[in-house]
């Protein structure tokens, strides 16, 4: 793929329990670091790569979210509500299907961006995409060089750009950013709630799972505590 996908599924319907007591009465992708709010983070990021459409699932205090979005213009924001019932990640993306029409869409998730390298990640992550051999390709970044990781990592990627899962008990080298390139048909016939993990761990058993490594410094904001450190990242990055 040369282009990047002009469509995006951006994931802002989570509970965000791991924020309390913030989230209590602001949804999690409406929690700020350094002056913007999580979603606005990832929409910008989406807007300077070039993609035109973000579906935004809501879900937990979604009138928020849908008011805080109601005079974006850049990338066009179509909401789908997911307020009656969530769907988690998979559900929500087979929900907007007839949306997002046939070609390997953009999914983003909101508790984490990034700090940019020497060039935009998301245009090379549309460069390294080749549907031929891929059903998926996600940005990871090295559990070294991230802010917030407090977990043992997700993946181990070999020379070949193949991702496989960290195995059990073990600790994997990278880590998943919530930003990747994926193909719509996985996601068809699956009933209508179901997690994006395991179709992305079936991948990787097929050697179609690929990986593009992160340039830049990627944040996880997964809890309150991570704000002011990511802030620091963020100020740090600027002088």
């Amino acid at each position: 793929m040369t282009k990047l996908p002009d469509i995006a599924m951006v994931f802002a319907a989570g509970l965000g329990t791991r924020m309390r007591p913030l989230t209590l009465t602001t949804p999690k992708p409406l929690i700020k670091v350094a002056g913007k709010t999580l979603l606005d983070h990832a929409l910008d990021t989406l807007a300077a790569a070039g993609v035109t459409t973000a579906i935004v699932n809501v879900h937990y205090l979604g009138e928020q979210i849908i008011a805080h979005l109601q005079h974006r213009v850049t990338p066009k924001i179509i909401i789908s509500d997911e307020r009656a019932c969530l769907l988690d990640q998979g559900g929500g993306i087979a929900k907007v299907l007839p949306q997002i029409g046939n070609a390997p869409f953009l999914m983003c998730n909101t508790d984490a961006f990034w700090i940019e390298g020497a060039g935009s990640n998301l245009l090379r992550l549309g460069a390294a995409f080749d549907p031929a051999k891929m059903d998926a390709l996600l940005l990871v970044a090295s559990t070294t060089q991230a802010v917030g990781i407090d977990w043992q990592g997700d993946f181990n990627l070999d020379p070949a750009g193949h991702l496989t899962r960290r195995p059990e008990g073990q600790i994997a080298a990278f880590a998943y950013t919530g930003a990747g390139i994926i193909k719509p048909e996985l996601f068809r016939g699956r009933g209508e709630i179901f997690r994006l993990a395991p179709l992305l761990f079936e991948a990787a058993e097929r050697q179609r799972l690929f990986g593009v490594r992160l340039e830049g410094l990627w944040l996880h904001v997964g809890a309150p505590e991570i704000i002011a450190e990511a802030e620091r990242a963020i100020a740090n990055s600027n002088r």
